[in-house]
């Protein structure tokens, strides 16, 4: 067994900086919160440091009884403009020197690019720690829904620098890698996502949920969960349904998520059904009891909902890209169509809508390959990812040693 795989299986110290964290709900979130018990349940140790998250009083929380960290620092969080339900931290590199020095980690993973990520990139820098960063969110291409547009140039370089910094860039999918190559940043690792199948499942399909939602047992339940807002992409969501609908009248369009979109969206479409945020065993169960499953965006680095919507059984319609790219095979276990071929992913929606037997055959086929995404896989891949720069820093800090001695 070589030095790096032996480091690799030591138990270590790592540090999670990121601007969001458990309970928020969001892709991040939810990924870190995988992330910190997978490898705290291999007896690695885990501090976060994060803003104070809105409405909370004090940090040092659990989630849902579930420990994730076994130590955490909360800096001050101010309001991420165009998402004012998430904060974005503020430190001082000096401050977070000292946090750092009080339980020196063996290896820092910043998930986000904002303040707090650059000040702790720096802090751990000047200590010799060495430092992995997450590519998490495209935020360069959400400016151009934010009426910013003329930015996405200026943030594009500004993630090369941020992630030019730090050792290792991991990215979930191999299109992703390619585009941060493309921005410029060479070092990067393909680390993916998993999907916790004992919670998304078929069998937690709810009758009286869709009732609820004014279905019987024949009609169909077409099914968006994720942020309501304008970088989703949800007018293609809309426009889809809409044509469903004009096929199937007894269709419903069920959007389970919160965002700036709601009222509006709501004030258009009073006969849709907004379920708001759900999580948990709820958000299982309202995945269960859909259908159709659409995912039109095209600004997701992965998009956790797909794996989820493959793992409840349902026929996923999505565009070649982030998450849809790399697990879904076409008419095989879901439905994908290129990029710039918005009519495309219509007629997809419209054949699964119009064929019981395709579409059972998908969701049938989406849950098996689901099955095999497991959550372990992936926290096995990042401990060789990021831990392998604890062990190459540890190589240099011997090497270094030897030759002064010489």
């Amino acid at each position: 067994m070589t030095e790096t795989v032996q480091a690799n299986r030591r138990q270590q110290h790592i540090t999670i900086v990121s601007e969001t964290f458990p309970p928020e709900i969001n892709g991040v979130a939810n990924t870190l919160r995988h992330l910190c018990q997978g490898l705290m349940q291999r007896g690695h140790r885990v501090t976060v440091i994060r803003p104070r998250q809105q409405h909370e009083r004090k940090g040092n929380f659990a989630v849902a009884g579930e420990a994730l960290f076994t130590r955490e620092h909360v800096v001050t969080g101010l309001p991420l403009p165009g998402y004012a339900d998430l904060r974005f931290g503020l430190a001082r590199t000096r401050h977070l020197k000292k946090l750092l020095a009080t339980d020196r980690p063996d290896a820092l993973y910043v998930a986000t690019q904002g303040p707090l990520g650059v000040a702790a990139t720096s802090a751990a820098h000047q200590m010799g720690i060495p430092v992995s960063s997450g590519f998490h969110t495209n935020f360069h291409s959400y400016s151009r829904y934010y009426g910013v547009g003329m930015l996405e140039r200026l943030l594009c370089l500004y993630g090369r620098w941020f992630h030019n910094r730090t050792a290792i860039t991991l990215v979930p999918t191999r299109k992703m890698q390619q585009a941060t190559r493309a921005m410029g940043i060479p070092a990067t690792g393909l680390w993916s996502r998993g999907v916790d199948c004992h919670r998304f499942t078929p069998h937690k399909r709810d009758s009286a949920l869709r009732e609820s939602w004014g279905l019987q047992p024949n009609d169909r339940a077409i099914l968006y969960v994720g942020r309501l807002a304008p970088e989703k992409n949800l007018r293609m969501a809309v426009a889809c349904f809409e044509r469903i609908r004009g096929l199937h009248p007894q269709a419903r369009f069920i959007l389970v998520g919160d965002g700036p979109l709601r009222r509006q969206l709501a004030e258009r479409h009073p006969d849709y059904v907004f379920c708001g945020t759900q999580c948990g065993d709820d958000l299982a169960r309202h995945f269960a009891s859909g259908d159709l499953f659409l995912f039109p965006s095209k600004t997701d680095t992965f998009g956790n909902v797909v794996l989820e919507a493959m793992a409840s059984g349902l026929g996923v319609v999505a565009f070649n890209d982030a998450a849809a790219a790399e697990h879904i095979r076409h008419e095989e276990n879901g439905m994908k169509v290129p990029l710039d071929q918005d009519e495309a992913y219509v007629d997809s929606a419209l054949r699964l809508a119009d064929q019981p037997t395709l579409l059972n055959r998908i969701r049938a086929q989406a849950r098996l390959d689901a099955l095999e995404q497991s959550w372990n896989s992936q926290i096995d891949q990042f401990e060789l990812l990021v831990f392998n720069q604890t062990a190459k820093a540890g190589y240099h800090a011997v090497n270094k040693q030897s030759i002064s001695l010489l």
